[in-house]
């Protein structure tokens, strides 16, 4: 089994750029649909973890509004 330090240094990279982007987006896009209320949280979140930030924040999020300006009742 490796150990962590055998992991190489460029997917290392590659996991920092994911969450670094998936923060930075989740950030903004809540602070434009929010007016910033919980824009921090989102971003802070985001660079925590990945999927499951993006995953929460599209599920109890955008999905809901999506549903408010369409009518939707589901």
């Amino acid at each position: 089994m490796k150990e962590l330090r055998d992991v190489p240094y460029w997917l290392w990279a590659v996991i920092a750029a994911i969450l670094l982007v998936q923060g930075t987006w989740l950030f903004h896009d809540a602070r434009s649909r929010d007016k910033g209320r919980a824009a921090w949280f989102w971003g802070l979140w985001g660079m925590t973890g990945f999927p499951t930030p993006l995953i929460v924040y599209l599920l109890f999020v955008v999905r809901p509004e999506r549903r408010r300006r369409t009518g939707q009742k589901r």
